[in-house]
């Protein structure tokens, strides 16, 4: 199975989900874990995605195309 394409815009989406539920009163220590688990995840895969864009933006600079970031 092919994995789903990664959206950063998504990723916030779901990080501000995340950090809502965690602040609830209601949410259980177990469920909260998870969430947290889920939440690096998120984050690591939002920096890998910025990582790329910064890689694609080195390598235009050096190829001498104009660029403003």
């Amino acid at each position: 199975m092919a994995k789903k394409e990664f959206s950063i815009d998504q990723g916030f989406e779901q990080l501000d989900d995340i950090l809502k539920k965690l602040g609830s009163e209601d949410v259980k220590l177990s469920d909260a874990v998870k969430l947290y688990s889920e939440g690096v995840s998120v984050v690591k895969e939002c920096k890998d995605s910025l990582d790329q864009v910064e890689k694609e933006l080195i390598i235009l600079n050096e190829n001498g195309e104009e660029n403003e970031v």
